[in-house]
């Protein structure tokens, strides 16, 4: 049973709001202090103090006086896991080329330092400077997921900024938040000033532009130079809320009906818009970043060169929020790849190097950067990985290509579901033939160990769908054992989370005494194979999540509640929140079981219904009803179009993202997979001509 926060964060923390050495200078042309000098004897009090230091290969220190707007971008965990990420590092660079910005980052102090810094009185600060967050123009933070919100209040509150927009002056930080977890910001509504909706390449830089242009006004001779302090802040708010991706929580309200069901959320001002538009970069070659890929100062989750070689996905897989969100796929050329590839390993050192995406081998022209990359790099001690690929041969085939030098650590596929009928349901297109015959290549040419991802709690499954699960790994772990008898099998099983923007939105979510009792099913089935190792998560980890992620504005009031009581790094074993988050859920009166375990209707506004993420409603609607009907759809990059209304009124080629790309290989309808199932690459690409 999980338990209350470590002690640390009990009634012995000094009281919130107590950062007497670092209080605002009298004047706001004033160059804030850094913490540096008050941080650093703290440092050897603290697990991995390497992380606070800063010092980076690649990091920009532009002067503080020498800037006119000022960004502090931020991944609401800690430094070893957000260091990494590929949007926070794109963001600084652009950012940074800016002559007129400067971005700086931080990320979320582990407990043991955040109760040094507020018994010293110390802010949150940035990793480059050291200044406090409270000096910065912009608080961009990027949600990933769900389970950094108390972060991200906390963050504020050390770092001196009111967790509440509505308490913030003229003077605070604009607080923003982008990424996957804010296409639903209720729940963070009272929080934030603005939600970016989309990719954030162009329109952050048009934010900037505003947020230039607004502080111009407030000089002596602007519109501004006199207003109150409130109406300062809601000029900022207007200009920011006419950027398209924009959403300004604060000019929205949601409406209800009498039973408490949602019925809509709509402007309050004139102007705004009723229905907020993502952003979509149409041609990622001329966003060719991050070309400096800054390099770790201690251990992180990720010690790699990044290259992310398209975005998007157009599989149509039912409960995957970031396939749908980032639809359509755009790709980068493959001589861009080469490039980005070369330059990043001659400048960080990293010997690795991964090619990121969705599903990294459904880029057209996979084959020859796969062949070219391993050329280049073979005989050295740099390595090649596709993170994430799709369950066949074919995918073998790559990554022999890419561990010619010798690295074979393992492959890891997803087929999310045991049985053929529950792939079905949720778009998976898969056949336990071809994962057989993919796990028969792979023991064959010398990999010893293959990872499977699978799912508990789907739509429509069954107990029957679960024993699916165990039943499959015992026969991949039986090809296994004929090439081997060290080889092992690992089966990864995690409780489904229904997410916002997919077809699945509608979907109830099983309680966690239900998730146990199917892992539990798994786990006996396969007890008496030895070789088959089985990997989940604590069943409770999904209630939190599972909240957030279609919570609407009342939960708002549970996350804040929760942070009071001391949450903070949700997704942490190491922090047992879900108690207090019992807690908050009892005093503010919110019921999880109607949030989470309920199954919606067509009728029911959705808290993100004023939010487009491209898709349309009723096709969403009719996929959820197709998935129900275990009814399939192909992917439309070589299939007809669904209309699902993302590509109209943008200017791209449907299958490549740009002009003249590489044709798609043919893949046989409901395996996705060779037809041969022999591995074998493409000879060679055959050059598109024509649109999608």
């Amino acid at each position: 049973m999980l338990g209350s926060a470590p002690p640390s964060l009990g009634p012995t923390t000094p009281p919130r709001g107590q950062r007497a050495p670092f209080r605002r200078p009298g004047s706001a042309a004033t160059a804030p202090p850094s913490c540096w000098g008050a941080l650093e004897p703290l440092l050897p009090q603290v697990r991995k103090p390497a992380q606070y230091v800063g010092g980076e290969h690649n990091q920009r220190s532009t002067p503080w006086e020498a800037a006119e707007t000022r960004w502090l971008l931020c991944y609401p965990d800690t430094y070893e896991v957000g260091q990494p990420n590929q949007g926070i590092q794109i963001l600084y660079e652009l950012l940074n080329d800016r002559p007129t910005a400067l971005a700086e980052r931080a990320y979320a102090p582990w407990v043991d330092l955040e109760e040094l810094l507020r018994a010293e009185g110390l802010p949150t600060f940035s990793l480059e400077t050291h200044r406090p967050l409270w000096a910065f123009d912009v608080f961009g933070v990027t949600l990933p997921h769900e389970l950094g919100h108390t972060n991200l209040l906390n963050l504020l509150d050390l770092g001196g900024v009111a967790h509440r927009s509505a308490q913030r002056g003229a003077d605070d930080p604009l607080v923003l938040v982008g990424g996957h977890a804010a296409f639903n910001p209720e729940p963070l509504a009272p929080f934030v000033d603005a939600a970016v909706m989309g990719d954030g390449e162009e329109v952050t830089l048009e934010i900037d532009d505003v947020v230039r242009r607004h502080k111009a006004e407030r000089e002596p001779g602007g519109s501004l130079a006199s207003a109150p302090d409130d109406e300062v802040r809601h000029a900022l708010l207007r200009a920011l809320a006419a950027v398209e991706g924009v959403y300004v929580p604060a000019f929205y309200a949601p409406r209800y009906s009498d039973d408490g069901r949602l019925t809509r959320t709509v402007p309050t001002e004139g102007g705004i818009p009723a229905l907020v538009p993502k952003r979509t970069v149409q041609d990622l070659e001329q966003w060719a970043y991050p070309r400096k890929q800054l390099v770790p100062m201690t251990e992180t989750v990720h010690e790699r060169f990044s290259v992310e070689i398209f975005r998007g996905c157009t599989r149509g897989c039912r409960f995957c929020q970031a396939g749908m969100i980032t639809r359509p796929v755009r790709e980068r050329r493959p001589e861009t790849v080469q490039r980005l590839v070369e330059e990043g390993v001659a400048d960080t050192g990293f010997n690795e190097v991964g090619l990121l995406s969705l599903s990294s081998a459904d880029h057209s022209a996979i084959a020859p950067i796969a062949r070219e990359l391993a050329d280049t790099y073979e005989g050295t001690t740099t390595s090649l990985s596709l993170p994430s690929t799709r369950v066949d041969a074919f995918n073998v085939t790559l990554s022999n290509e890419l561990a010619r030098n010798g690295r074979r650590t393992g492959l890891t596929f997803a087929p999310e579901a045991g049985s053929e009928r529950l792939r079905a349901v949720i778009n998976k297109m898969v056949s336990e033939a071809d994962l057989l015959r993919t796990a028969e290549v792979a023991f064959s040419e010398g990999w010893r160990h293959i990872k499977l991802y699978f799912m508990v709690g789907l739509p429509t499954e069954t107990d029957e769908d679960v024993a699916a699960i165990a039943e499959l790994a015992i026969e991949v772990y039986a090809v296994a054992r004929r090439h081997g008898r060290a080889n092992k099998v690992t089966i990864s099983v995690g409780g489904f989370v229904p997410k916002p923007h997919t077809p699945f939105q509608w979907a109830a979510q099983d309680p966690p005494e239900e998730i146990r009792r199917k892992l539990t099913l798994i786990r006996h089935a396969i007890k008496d194979h030895r070789g088959i190792t089985l990997r989940t998560n604590d069943p409770e980890e999904g209630v939190i999540e599972g909240l957030l992620s279609r919570g609407d504005r009342r939960v708002a009031a549970v996350v804040e509640r929760a942070w009071q009581l001391g949450a903070r790094f949700d997704g942490w074993h190491e922090m047992p929140t879900l108690e207090l988050w019992r807690r908050a859920l009892a005093e503010t009166g919110v019921d999880l079981a109607w949030y989470s375990y309920r199954e919606r209707d067509q009728r029911e506004a959705l808290p993100w219904d004023h939010l487009d993420s491209g898709l349309d409603s009723d096709w969403l609607w009719e996929d959820w009803q197709d998935a129900q009907s275990d009814q399939q759809l192909d992917d439309c990059r070589w299939s007809a179009c669904y209309d699902c209304g993302v590509c109209p009124g943008l200017s791209l080629e449907h299958d490549t993202g740009y002009t003249g790309g590489y044709s798609l290989p043919v893949l046989p309808q409901g395996l996705g997979s060779s037809a041969a199932g022999d591995g074998a690459l493409p000879t060679a690409p055959e050059r598109y001509a024509g649109g999608g």
